[in-house]
């Protein structure tokens, strides 16, 4: 046949074949004019049954070819099958190729590495994947990849396999060529710096990107602002996000989400209601780094305010935005909204069940927790480790012994889960806080793994409270050999020295904090009032009304005085004067949070409050009384879980 009919034929399968009749009756037309096998059409041909979803009939045509497929037809076929999700076929095709001597192309790499990386058998796919960045390596040192979209899916592909160190390495080693990263390279890079947490990496590649005066692209400096965060370096990032001349709803969420995710929630809340200012409508990200941020806070209000702006086919079926909805709830003491959301949810998953167990164990609801648990399982959800932080969690709010050892030990014998050295953590903060110290020490020493600075805090916080000075020592060793600049842990050691009228080693202790420079972390309270969350610390001056707050105070105090309430001044460090330890008592952060919140918060309101250390004694015993005189709900959620005081008792039952 003419070459034109051949041509015609080629238009047809390029601009006129829509419908998987047009493309049978096609097939028809080559096979009675003998150009099925014909190496021009084939390509087309191919390619249009793969567009029109017949897999098989591409598979034939490649079969039935007369000559040896080109490897521009190689790399049809496999583009096609991974297209399709065929991918064991797509990684089969790549084998026949290489075992008919034909060499992969910098075209053939995308569309191998893709296969290796939605393939479930993990072991071939890394060994395959291995093999193909090998032979795309060696092609780039003999220059023969110069494809931008080639050379990304390098980096991609060890990214994928695990080498974040060889994608960096290749990607300095690359760029002294002439071949230059589009904006697509730069993140995926950046991304690499991101997951290896290397700053001093990041800033070199900000550095090249300033000097190929790519930083004005949107994609490339959002990427930034998200690589600074995921760092840690929330200022470099926020200098970067403020140069930003043009900045879209994902950099706004990087930047907001990079405070979020560094402990800074305060910040995260000023930029959302910053973002809202300049009329830039949240997507699901923003969502959920804004509801993160109101749970670390405690800001109900705000929380259940952006809650509102989601849809409600979104809310029911987006498990990401679903599971952030119920963490922010149970995080904020409404334990009850976040059960509807639970229940109104249309599918669920195995992270949005752990969810709700850790939310109802962080409130103190052991038994619904246990009760949900067995739910879980019955609905065909296997648990995992985060399912047992929670049951655990749930049994050391409670003390709860038998059960946390039952849970503890079905891991290994029921679920074939491995203990984690939180797992361990937890069972030591149980052990240890119903007195049950040596045992706790005893799994310690047991452990498999290395116990961490949890582990060995948790063991200090039950010497404290049951002043084991010996076994405080003991913890406090390991850990300064831990984290030898943490302050908390000689505070609580000091502490158990003071209760014990050890002078002498509380002096000694505080000279060693002097000379090695450390000093207590500040505490902090919040209490958002009307969706503006406010911060107090202790000996708090700057807030506006801090007048009325220490007049507030003042009046509470005395009306406990009346009822005969003594602060627990042991609690301070012992070479302060009586009235100035009664003063630093009376002055910290959450007393003041709360008079604040009786002030501005309407009568019948239940008053949250978060403080980021863990409620001493004397504030403990402040917050029940102040619960009774005032006839007020109080929730104060610190370091370590709730504290719901009502009418002159505690949630926690003065177990924490």
């Amino acid at each position: 046949m003419c070459a034109s009919k051949a041509l015609e034929l080629k238009h047809h399968l390029l601009h006129q074949c829509k419908t998987h009749t047009h493309l049978q009756t096609l097939h028809a037309r080559l096979i009675r004019s003998g150009l099925d096998r014909d190496p021009f059409l084939a390509e087309p041909f191919i390619t249009s049954c793969f567009d029109l979803r017949d897999p098989v009939r591409a598979r034939l045509a490649f079969l039935n070819q007369a000559d040896p497929p080109s490897i521009s037809l190689w790399n049809t076929m496999l583009r096609g099958l991974v297209s399709a999700d065929r991918t064991r076929e797509a990684l089969r095709f790549y084998g026949l190729m290489r075992a008919e001597g034909l060499s992969p192309t910098h075209f053939t790499f995308p569309f191998v590495l893709k296969a290796c990386a939605r393939l479930v058998d993990l072991k071939i796919g890394r060994r395959i994947h291995t093999h193909v960045l090998k032979d795309a390596h060696r092609m780039f040192d003999e220059m023969q990849v110069r494809n931008v979209v080639s050379w990304t899916a390098l980096i991609t592909g060890y990214m994928e396999n695990g080498l974040l160190e060889k994608a960096l390495e290749f990607f300095k080693m690359s760029i002294g060529g002439d071949l230059k990263p589009d904006s697509f390279a730069l993140s995926r890079v950046l991304s690499v710096c991101s997951r290896l947490g290397d700053l001093r990496n990041g800033e070199w590649i900000h550095r090249y990107i300033e000097e190929e005066d790519m930083g004005s692209n949107v994609f490339v400096a959002t990427s930034l602002v998200d690589m600074y965060a995921k760092c840690g370096s929330t200022g470099r990032a926020r200098e970067v996000f403020d140069r930003m001349v043009v900045k879209d709803v994902v950099s706004w969420s990087a930047m907001i989400g990079g405070y979020s995710l560094n402990g800074q929630p305060k910040e995260a809340l000023e930029l959302f209601h910053l973002m809202r200012s300049e009329n830039v409508r949240p997507d699901e990200f923003t969502v959920v780094a804004v509801l993160s941020a109101c749970a670390k806070l405690g800001a109900l209000d705000l929380g259940d305010s952006v809650r509102r702006t989601i849809d409600a086919n979104v809310l029911t079926s987006n498990l990401v935005v679903g599971t952030a909805v119920i963490d922010m709830f149970s995080k904020c003491g409404s334990v009850i909204k976040a059960w509807k959301v639970f229940k109104d949810m249309k599918g669920r998953d195995r992270i949005l069940w752990n969810a709700m167990i850790c939310g109802l164990a962080l409130n103190g609801h052991s038994k619904p927790a246990f009760g949900l648990f067995g739910e879980m399982e019955k609905s065909g959800f296997s648990p995992d480790g985060n399912t047992f932080v929670g049951l655990l969690c749930s049994c050391t709010h409670s003390g709860l012994v038998k059960e946390g050892k039952k849970y503890f030990e079905s891991m290994k014998r029921v679920f074939n889960l491995t203990p984690k050295v939180e797992h361990y953590g937890c069972m030591v903060d149980l052990l240890g806080r119903v007195g049950l110290l040596d045992e706790a020490y005893r799994l310690i020493q047991e452990m498999p793994i290395e116990p961490n600075s949890v582990v060995w805090g948790s063991l200090l916080g039950a010497c404290r409270t049951y002043l084991d000075t010996h076994l405080a020592e003991c913890a406090l060793k390991r850990l300064i050999e831990l984290e030898p600049w943490n302050a908390g842990n000689y505070i609580l050691l000091s502490n158990i020295y003071a209760s014990s009228a050890r002078w002498d080693d509380t002096a000694k202790l505080r000279e060693t904090m002097i000379e090695r420079g450390i000093s207590k972390l500040p505490a902090f309270s919040w209490v958002e009032v009307k969706g503006v969350v406010h911060e107090f610390r202790v000996g708090e001056r700057s807030h506006p009304s801090i007048d009325a707050v220490y007049a507030k105070l003042e009046e509470l105090v005395k009306r406990m005085r009346e009822l005969g309430h003594v602060p627990a001044g042991e609690l301070v460090m012992f070479d302060v004067e009586e009235e100035e330890k009664e003063h630093s008592i009376g002055c910290h952060s959450e007393k003041l949070a709360v008079a604040f919140a009786l002030i501005v918060v309407p009568p019948g309101d239940v008053i949250r409050v978060v403080k980021n250390l863990r409620v001493c004694n004397d504030c403990h015993r402040f917050l029940k009384l102040v619960s009774a005189i005032t006839s007020r709900d109080i929730i104060v959620r610190d370091n370590n879980r709730f504290h719901c005081f009502t009418e002159g008792s505690c949630s926690c039952n003065d177990f924490w």
